[in-house]
């Protein structure tokens, strides 16, 4: 038996300060989610060298990066978002995602960004619902007209970057064989949530539902299972395992609802953020390569410019929004819209995994994304003078 890594205590010791940092009373409040990464950095080989992302760090790290996959398949309520609000968001994506390639070839022609093409313009077009739905909801404004936008076009922002990247990762059979699993696989999908969707209207939910105030925890325990099974297809089929973990979040959503459901949410949010996706964000920052943000002269120019373009890509599609949008809202709206580092994570690490892309160029990526995090939606609240509450 693998002995208990100490290493365990120092994450935890982290995932416990993170968020008391967090609610530090200042006028420059940084997202848990950043403070995560950091502190990662600093307990990892990269700084003081106090833990390293191996063994059962790292299993639960892979861990953490399917919860948090599937918990972004949880949150997206397209039910809450559909109408105007979605079809603004999905061609505003494809507004972003386009533009972000055109200026990735134009700065891999020039070699001053020489980063894989397809997985940067896809990092660029991401949106962190997960970092914005609680900014929004402490200024009580998630439900506002505003709000409703603002959750569509991170909702999106999502959804498309993951649809991508789940798709990205080399066929390990020829081009038939890959694509009949890929057909394979979305059938089981499909075949999944109409079962979810059945389930909404069967007395069988209301049955299962008391038994998360017991031991048992049937729903919860349901929720792990389906999300193992549809990783473990995802990754049986030769696919990327976040399009499993992604699946299995937007089934539960499908299935779930009143307040037994936001009962569960609760519970798995709790699993999810309490838990797992903490330790993920902390064992991402001790991967992280620090010395690279200086072995290059152009390293920081590079992540200058990288946050630019995300605040370019993602506020280009404003254009889309002038009948919906008060001139007041529209750059608050693109600074949000701009705020993308989990996804960003989760695509460095993809691209360093697969070979696609070098470890420095994931750490300029990544480092752009933290300051996007940490500066973006500051700026969004100070720019819409309407939002007068303390965050």
């Amino acid at each position: 038996m693998e002995a208990y890594p100490s290493e365990l205590l120092l994450i935890a010791f982290a995932a416990m300060l993170a968020p008391l940092l967090a609610g530090l009373p200042s006028g420059f409040r940084v997202p848990v989610v950043a403070l995560e990464v950091v502190l990662g950095m600093l307990i990892g080989p990269h700084v003081f060298n106090f833990a390293t992302p191996d063994g059962m760090v790292g299993t639960l790290g892979e861990l953490g990066l399917a919860f948090l996959i599937f918990m972004v398949g949880l949150e997206i309520d397209f039910g809450k978002i559909r109408g105007r609000p979605l079809s603004l968001a999905v061609g505003g994506w494809f507004v972003s995602f386009f533009l972000a390639l055109a200026c990735m070839f134009f700065f891999n022609a020039i070699g001053l960004i020489q980063t894989p093409v397809i997985l940067a313009a896809t990092a660029l077009s991401t949106t962190a619902l997960g970092v914005l739905a609680p900014i929004l909801r402490d200024r009580e404004e998630l439900n506002t007209a505003f709000g409703t936008y603002v959750v569509a076009t991170a909702a999106v922002g999502e959804f498309g970057p993951l649809v991508i990247i789940s798709l990205l990762l080399l066929p390990t059979h020829d081009t038939f064989l890959h694509n009949l699993f890929i057909a394979t696989f979305i059938v089981i999908a499909l075949i999944v949530a109409n079962i979810a969707l059945q389930m909404r209207s069967s007395p069988l939910l209301e049955k299962l539902a008391y038994t998360m105030q017991s031991s048992g925890q049937l729903p919860v325990r349901i929720c792990i299972l389906l999300q193992v099974l549809l990783v473990t297809l995802a990754a049986k089929f030769g696919l990327n395992i976040v399009m499993g973990a992604f699946t299995a979040g937007m089934v539960v959503r499908l299935a779930i609802k009143g307040n037994k459901g936001e009962l569960l949410l609760q519970k798995l949010d709790a699993i999810g953020y309490g838990f797992l996706i903490p330790i993920f964000f902390i064992v991402a920052g001790m991967k992280f390569e620090v010395s690279a943000l200086w072995s290059a002269p152009l390293a920081p120019i590079q992540v200058t410019l990288l946050l630019g373009l995300m605040l370019l890509v993602r506020g280009a599609p404003l254009f889309l929004y002038k009948n919906e949008l008060t001139p007041e809202e529209k750059l608050p709206f693109a600074f949000y819209s701009a705020t993308g580092l989990p996804l960003i994570i989760i695509i460095s690490e993809i691209g360093v995994s697969s070979g696609l892309m070098p470890t420095d160029r994931a750490s300029i990526l990544v480092s752009a994304g933290m300051i996007s995090v940490m500066l973006f939606p500051i700026l969004a609240k100070k720019l819409y003078r309407k939002y007068t509450l303390p965050w």
